[in-house]
């Protein structure tokens, strides 16, 4: 059952959207990072734009964020890692009421990890909703836990009507993963707001002046924590003139404190714990040099903000990593201690040649916000066009998941088509009002 107006287009090609996550402000991150520049150039290109994610301690309810969207902060528990409860329909009555209150036309759901945005893409095409997936991360095909998040993946997939990937090395990712025509993938690369990201103003850099390198990431696993710790006391060791900056919190802190007070290396090594994302600018500027352990990665927004910085990169050599900056702005090595070693020499050899603001001026050339939304609005246009999945399309996508897993998804979504009539007998749609539009215009009246 479509939500009401979902079926028009808007005057002048004014589309409805909804951006569903449970990675959303003030959580930091590059997903979170990504929906709010999406989100404010879509309103400033005069979509209607709505996120749902779920609420963050006391900021629940509906906020209206200054560029001209909104936020539904929803009251669903939260389960793991800022994701909410995996319940396959917990989200689906609140969701229902949003869709048809906003009179939204696309749902676009951001991260593969989301709970949230996976039960969404599974609602959108029942309710005769268009399903834009973005996916911003690489994911393996052996362990476990792998294995059961792909073959999810590959149900949330099956029924959308477009899918965006940050990088090649993502789309060839997920087509993979999901067996999911490489016709309706689309890569459209992250961008960097290049007005905030800046190089500080030009200063004399000597050889034997302090060298600073920086680290800005989440103390995870995945970060490369592992090849940090025994990375520095080597660097240190080899360069009497080098202190590190390290930003971000996780887990893994409690190793790069514990290998800093072992080392007696707390005059050289500072750490900032998290820092928030309007800060990252100012604290990218105090480095020379960047430095990326990532053992997985599918674009990697730290480097690109570092490199709009002014600021010379050293990184790993993994997943979308090389697709990100050209030759002469980063040293790429192999995941391991010994290569990002070596690639640190190299850095140290040329970092004082670095012209910060050249750097800058090629990532805004080559990474615009607006360009990258005007591409995001064409995947929208296609998914416009495509024509309206009936239940029966939809048990004969899920059902070619799997000989087993593919007759439990068409039960699921057999429930879902039921449970969608149970609401709208409950509630029924021409009962719940429609939010009123909150534009440029209405705001300056105001």
């Amino acid at each position: 059952m479509p939500a009401d107006g979902a079926e028009e287009q808007s005057e002048h090609g004014r589309l409805r959207i909804c951006i569903v996550s449970d990675f959303f402000y003030p959580n930091d991150g590059g997903v979170e990072t990504h929906i709010i520049q999406l989100a404010t150039n879509l309103a400033a290109n005069h979509h209607k734009v709505v996120v749902a994610t779920h609420a963050y301690g006391d900021r629940h309810g509906v906020r209206y964020m200054q560029p001209g969207f909104k936020v539904y902060y929803l009251p669903t528990p939260v389960f793991y890692n800022q994701c909410t409860l995996p319940s396959v329909y917990g989200c689906m009555g609140l969701l229902r009421q949003l869709f048809i209150r906003e009179r939204i036309q696309i749902v676009h759901a951001h991260q593969a990890f989301s709970t949230m945005g996976n039960e969404a893409m599974a609602l959108a095409p029942a309710m005769g909703l268009k399903a834009v997936f973005t996916d911003h991360s690489l994911f393996g095909f052996c362990d476990a836990s792998a294995i059961i998040t792909n073959k999810i993946y590959k149900f949330t997939l099956k029924n959308t009507s477009q899918i965006i990937c940050v990088s090649h090395t993502s789309k060839e990712n997920t087509c993979l993963r999901a067996r999911a025509s490489p016709s309706k993938i689309s890569v459209i690369p992250n961008a960097v707001d290049t007005v905030k990201f800046v190089p500080s103003l030009p200063r004399v850099r000597k050889p034997q002046d302090r060298v600073t390198i920086v680290v800005m990431s989440r103390l995870v696993y995945r970060k490369g924590v592992d090849l940090l710790v025994p990375l520095i006391p080597q660097v240190c060791k080899r360069y009497p003139q080098v202190d590190f900056i390290i930003g971000g919190d996780g887990p893994k802190r409690i190793d790069l404190e514990q290998m800093r007070e072992a080392a007696g290396l707390e005059s050289r090594i500072t750490m900032l714990g998290s820092v928030p994302h309007h800060l990252v600018r100012d604290t990218l500027v105090k480095g020379d040099i960047f430095l990326n352990c990532s053992l997985t990665e599918a674009f990697c927004m730290a480097i690109l903000e570092a490199a709009s910085c002014g600021l010379l990169v050293v990184s790993s050599n993994v997943g979308g990593v090389p697709e990100v900056l050209p030759p002469g702005m980063a040293i790429l090595a192999d995941a391991s201690t010994a290569a990002l070693l070596t690639a640190i020499d190299q850095a140290m050899a040329k970092y004082h040649l670095v012209d910060g603001r050249l750097f800058h001026d090629k990532i805004k050339s080559m990474y615009d916000w607006k360009a990258t939304t005007l591409r995001t609005e064409a995947v929208y246009r296609k998914a416009m066009d495509m024509p309206q999945l009936t239940i029966a399309d939809t048990l004969a996508r899920v059902y070619d998941c799997g000989p087993v897993s593919g007759k439990a998804f068409a039960i699921v979504i057999i429930f879902l088509h039921a449970y969608l009539c149970l609401l709208e007998w409950m509630t029924p749609a021409a009962q719940i009002d429609r939010a009123v539009d909150w534009t440029k215009r209405r705001a300056r009246a105001c």
